[in-house]
């Protein structure tokens, strides 16, 4: 179920049936937070990308090295939750903690 936590949209599977499993339901928040933040920040980019004009094509390479950065981190997430430990990113495990 950590696994599924990660990986975009799944992440309400493990939030949805997992009721007991404190761990689990730890890592699909944070999955969840993850991914919010993803998205929010993919949105103020093609903003950006789009206001721009002709100097937004210089931004999509910048736009691509953020998605492997997230890639990387959920993978990072992913192996840390499997062997039993958590990854805190700085800004978005407090979120995680408050509810």
């Amino acid at each position: 179920m950590v696994v599924l936590a990660y990986l975009w949209v799944l992440v309400l599977v493990p939030l949805l049936i997992e009721e007991r499993d404190e761990e689990v339901r730890w890592h699909a928040k944070h999955g969840l937070v993850l991914m919010g933040a993803e998205f929010m920040l993919w949105v103020v980019l093609q903003i950006a990308l789009f206001a721009t004009g002709g100097i937004g094509c210089f931004l999509a390479p910048f736009i691509f090295m953020l998605f492997v950065a997230f890639v990387l981190v959920r993978i990072a997430c992913i192996v840390r939750g499997i062997n039993g430990g958590r990854l805190r990113i700085p800004v978005l495990t407090p979120l995680v903690e408050r509810f």
